[in-house]
């Protein structure tokens, strides 16, 4: 009998565990932020878009029922010599046009790492001014595990007019001028890129060189996360713990390779823990390498 009481009590101890932890989420008041049974709930709502944020090929092999694909080329402004810039606001129009969707309908986004791509489509919007947004916790597997729909077939659509604000915001949009000016202030520049990018060590595609903005402080994007779990968030006390050394009142500019586990670093920073005057470069390094005449930074390797 004893040992039956000690499994309810540890039963017990392990719900308790995880409810404290979705608590903890829900402590900072975030309405971009959904979880896959909230999903469930309301996935047939006719105002609901569901964005797949994965390479065609993930998609096709399977997606949540009803979901339309956006890929990283879909959101990126080709004019610039170098790739991965944030695609204009006439782009999205026209692909979300092209989509189906409507200006007032609301956006849940996915991907299958830990939400670094979905947190891209959310900067971007959200510096246009287009807040209906939100960002599904644990991505596909996530949805999966509550035994949500799959589907291989792609949704017929048709097509809209889907317009922004006429003024965006930019709200949380860094330029290359602002980041040479951030430098000369000694404006806290955050690198979310991995350690052997920060030290110059690897180059990644699209750099012109290895190394770093001068004055920035690494900080790899993967921390906000169970990367090697299920790639939920990391609890609010933990995430607390790990960027307790940032200042929330300071100014924050973020970078990684083309700005895009940068934007996932920025919803944890200004959604999950409410700092207030944190940006995204959205060149990043490869904008920064691309320029000759700008300083940079990288370690002796032997």
């Amino acid at each position: 009998m004893n040992w039956r009481i000690n499994i309810i009590v540890f039963l017990l101890f392990i719900l308790a565990c995880k409810e404290n932890e979705a608590s903890n989420l829900s402590k900072i008041k975030t309405k971009y932020v959904i979880e896959a049974n909230e999903l469930m709930a309301s996935v047939h709502r006719p105002n609901i878009k569901i964005i797949d944020f994965r390479k065609r090929e993930n998609y096709e092999n399977e997606h949540i029922v009803g979901a339309l694909n956006i890929w990283r080329t879909d959101i990126e402004n080709t004019s610039y010599p170098y790739t991965g810039m944030m695609a204009s606001k006439t782009q999205i129009e026209t692909l979300f046009g092209k989509l189906g969707i409507q200006t007032k309908d609301t956006l849940i986004v996915y991907d299958d790492n830990g939400l670094c791509e979905a947190s891209r489509l959310w900067w971007i919007l959200q510096n246009y001014d287009f807040e209906n947004v939100k960002l599904l916790n644990g991505g596909i597997s996530g949805w999966k595990s509550i035994n949500g729909e799959v589907s291989t077939k792609t949704p017929k659509v048709n097509a809209t007019r889907f317009k922004l604000t006429k003024t965006p915001k930019m709200r949380y949009y860094a330029s290359k001028e602002q980041v040479i000016n951030a430098i000369k202030n000694n404006t806290v520049i955050l690198d979310t890129r991995s350690e052997d990018e920060y030290s110059g060590k690897k180059q990644k595609k699209g750099a012109s060189k290895g190394g770093r903005i001068p004055k920035s402080i690494h900080m790899d994007w993967v921390v906000a996360i169970h990367y090697n779990g299920e790639k939920r968030f990391k609890s609010i006390k933990d995430l607390e713990k790990i960027y307790g050394n940032l200042n929330k009142n300071d100014s924050i500019i973020l970078y990684c390779h083309s700005g895009v586990r940068s934007a996932h670093t920025n919803f944890v920073l200004t959604q999950l823990l409410g700092y207030k005057n944190v940006k995204n470069y959205d060149g990043s390094w490869t904008e920064w390498s691309y320029f000759s005449d700008l300083p940079f930074e990288n370690d002796s390797i032997n």
